[in-house]
């Protein structure tokens, strides 16, 4: 494993941004002060530029986060500077462009979800990046969430015997567009942002989909796209599952941003429920346990579960890159739970129960 931190870029200096640099900033070290490691991770990473098209934005973040070099030109910064890998934290019509500069010059890539705005692009930055020898790695990092890799290993443990069911709930009113207003005007809205991560938990936790049956809704009137989606999936080794996504449900005990799991097995059942509560049920007793996210002090409360699970997602895709791992969302692998969003925007819109292929 390589033992001297990687060098790195940010792409984007918008609101996810600074989160993302503060949680490799948990893997890593500041390029300014005494340069120690922070955090006991054996790998780790510097960001030493960042880039926006905006300069005043990317030199706002950079002095803030303690970084020297800021840009608005990312070709000129990937000559400029000596890198191994980018991180894209961008809208998504520019993934494939800044992804393409990037392989041109020879550096390893992580992008944000969703990787590109169409599968064709995502298939073809796959094969660009195999081209150019480097990695493509896509920064999933919901499944990285504390109580969803618990409910994991009691699912594979066997406690549970044949999973004949289940059901993934992230449905809330938390007010999403104050932050991000970009999101209204998006024409394909909550597949997209939320359903990215909700099917890839999906794969995560029951393995790949056979079939998939989609109904979406739009419940606000000053929004372009659906708020509202339930997929239906059908899964290889047999469950099914159900995905409900919202951001237009209003219940009593209101806990963005957790996702609730419920599953069904044949020995026993288990529920990932409110406050990261995880109870296996079965034979009349009860196992419960709580799995709380790890806080960090740059961690803004209302996201703390989620700014937790990016620091462990950066965790394993740095190993991958420091090649003392494989990392869990590669681009190749992604491109599975993109196929997936795609289909359920082709099943709302159809009617139609989608048979899902997958090109080897």
């Amino acid at each position: 494993m390589n033992s001297q931190p990687l060098r790195f870029a940010m792409i984007g200096a918008g609101f996810w941004s600074q989160f993302q640099l503060a949680a490799w900033q948990e893997l890593g070290a500041s390029e300014l002060g005494e340069n120690e490691p922070r955090g006991n991770a054996q790998a780790s990473a510097i960001c030493v530029a960042v880039c926006d098209r905006d300069l005043r934005k990317s030199e706002t973040l950079a002095k803030r986060m303690g970084i020297k070099s800021a840009y608005d030109n990312a070709d000129e910064m990937m000559a400029a500077q000596s890198l191994d890998f980018v991180d894209i934290v961008t809208n998504v019509e520019t993934h494939g462009l800044l992804a393409k500069l990037a392989f041109d010059h020879k550096l390893h890539v992580i992008c944000q979800k969703p990787m590109a705005a169409t599968l064709e692009l995502a298939e073809q930055m796959v094969r660009d990046a195999d081209r150019a020898g480097v990695q493509l790695l896509v920064h999933e990092n919901w499944r990285w969430q504390a109580p969803l890799r618990r409910l994991k290993q009691i699912l594979d443990s066997g406690r549970l015997g044949e999973i004949v069911r289940a059901r993934i709930d992230y449905a809330n009113s938390f007010p999403v567009f104050d932050n991000q207003p970009f999101l209204k005007d998006l024409q394909q809205f909550i597949l997209t942002d939320i359903g990215t991560h909700i099917l890839d938990a999906a794969r995560f936790l029951f393995g790949e989909a056979v079939t998939l049956d989609c109904q979406t809704r739009k419940m606000r009137s000053d929004i372009a796209g659906e708020d509202v989606a339930t997929v239906m999936l059908r899964m290889e080794q047999g469950p099914t599952v159900i995905c409900n996504m919202s951001y237009a449900s209003r219940w009593q005990y209101d806990r963005f941003p957790q996702t609730m799991v419920f599953v069904e097995g044949t020995d026993a059942g288990v529920s990932l429920d409110t406050d990261y509560r995880i109870t296996v049920f079965g034979n009349g007793a009860e196992d419960a346990q709580q799995v709380l996210p790890k806080n960090y002090a740059w961690s803004d409360p209302a996201y703390a579960l989620i700014h937790s699970s990016i620091v462990e997602c950066h965790r394993n895709l740095l190993k991958s890159l420091c090649g003392a791992g494989i990392a869990e969302t590669t681009g190749s692998d992604n491109l599975r739970t993109l196929r997936l969003v795609h289909a359920a925007y082709e099943s709302a819109s159809t009617g139609q129960i989608i048979k899902l292929e997958y090109p080897s």
